[in-house]
């Protein structure tokens, strides 16, 4: 793991006047002195913001230690730290995992060993808090698959709950009333951000789901839950993601099988307490956003045909105040029809990937910036592996995710650091 790169901006000093004392010129001449300097910062801001868009972003590819088993980083913040899941050795099991220096850390399980536990999102958490979801050892009541069941294998049979995890301790973030099971999925300076059934029993629940769940926030102090509105006529939900302005974003739908879908009809933004829809492509199933940035903008994932309720024809997404919505294609590979993008830093640059309908290891991870669509490995021209996935990126340029490991064989977590700002020489 590399520290940021440091920029360091010189200025020549100022000549001093006479004996030391002041120049009064006439105003005319400040005034048209002021307009050359206005246009030569602009000049010189748009030959940086053009520089930044042609300069061929290079990465050097690290590959990250595991419990013993299969592993993957889905988030890393400003930094460094890189956060996600690895099996055990020998078991089925997997345990939210945290890599510092390059060093991983057990992050353990709210039950006993043998649950499962995740951070499966991009956390974007800089003040030391990470945030996932894990088993608990008290047996699932309703017979519930939940929305942890997809990101553990299939493994099923006990409560989940979300957790925020700081300084060793990882604390359970409890539903609301009546509810059994959470979910967490990012974290700010002051709240987390997820979902939790409410104990609602609601007939048009699509089975094996019993109860609604609605998107909701912890305080980190209290960890006192909050319920965020959905839209009209809608009766479950989910947040997604959250930045330090306190904006969050998520899904609001139907009571469906906690896994999106139809519960995802609509993408949605929270901001200042009133939510907002944001635009997709007419489809009302599996819109979600999966993270947002400083500036507000907003990827993930949206559905393209209504019959597709499996999921299987996805395209990535970014959306913008100034921009709006804007489709993400897969990339141009034979048989790619799949694109989720997954991260997005304060540059405005997006990782994710896209796959063919077989999934696993036939997905290729991308790197989008300024509307171009990259191959990661098109970036990272002494890597030989292939990236199987990206799943997140801070503001440094880092990216996390999961590529195959030409020495070994095995897919494996990496983290890929960008190595062109050094040789633009902006230290």
């Amino acid at each position: 793991m590399t520290t940021q790169p440091t920029f360091n901006f010189q200025t020549r000093p100022a000549a001093a006047s006479p004996a030391g004392g002041r120049v009064r010129l006439p105003a005319r001449c400040v005034n048209r002195g002021a307009r050359i300097i206005r246009l030569a910062l602009l000049f010189a801001a748009c030959c940086a913001s053009l520089a930044r868009s042609t300069a061929a972003q290079q990465y050097q590819v690290s590959f990250l230690p595991d419990l013993g088993g299969s592993s993957r980083g889905n988030s890393i913040n400003n930094r460094g730290w890189a956060a996600g899941f690895s099996r055990l050795a020998g078991q089925p099991n997997r345990h939210a995992t945290l890599w510092l220096g390059g060093e991983i850390h057990d992050l353990g399980t709210l039950g006993s060993r043998e649950r499962n536990s995740s951070v499966v999102w991009p956390v974007k958490n800089n003040k030391g808090i990470v945030a996932g979801i894990s088993q608990t050892d008290t047996p699932e009541p309703n017979g519930e698959a939940w929305s942890c069941a997809p990101f553990f294998g299939g493994q099923t049979g006990f409560t989940c709950l979300g957790f925020a995890w700081a300084d060793g301790v990882m604390k359970p973030l409890h539903p609301l009333v009546g509810g059994n099971n959470s979910f967490a999925t990012g974290a700010n300076n002051r709240l987390v951000v997820g979902w939790a059934e409410n104990g609602v029993r609601d007939s048009r629940c699509v089975a094996p789901q019993v109860l609604q769940f609605r998107p909701v926030t912890w305080d980190l102090k209290t960890y006192q839950i909050q319920e965020l509105p959905l839209l009209p006529d809608d009766t479950s939900g989910a947040a997604t993601a959250i930045n330090n302005r306190g904006q969050i974003v998520g899904i609001s739908g139907i009571c469906d099988q906690a896994v999106g879908r139809r519960t995802a009809r609509h993408a949605v933004l929270w901001d200042k307490g009133r939510v907002m829809k944001l635009d997709d492509l007419g489809i009302p199933l599996w819109n979600t956003p999966m993270a947002i940035n400083e500036r507000g903008d907003i990827v993930g994932f949206v559905g393209t045909d209504p019959n597709d309720l499996d999921g299987n024809f996805l395209h990535a997404f970014i959306w913008t105040r100034q921009g709006g919505f804007q489709e993400i294609a897969p990339l141009p590979l034979p048989g790619h029809v799949y694109a989720q993008a997954n991260g997005i830093n304060s540059r405005g640059q997006v990782v994710g990937y896209s796959c063919t309908l077989n999934f696993g290891a036939e997905c290729r991870a991308f790197y989008w910036e300024d509307g171009v669509l990259k191959n990661l490995k098109d970036l990272a021209p002494g890597f030989t592996g292939e990236f199987i996935n990206a799943q997140d990126i801070n503001d440094a340029g880092e990216i996390t995710g999961r590529a195959l490991d030409p020495a070994t064989g095995t897919i494996r977590p990496f983290v890929a650091v960008p190595t062109s700002d050094e040789d633009d020489g902006d230290k």
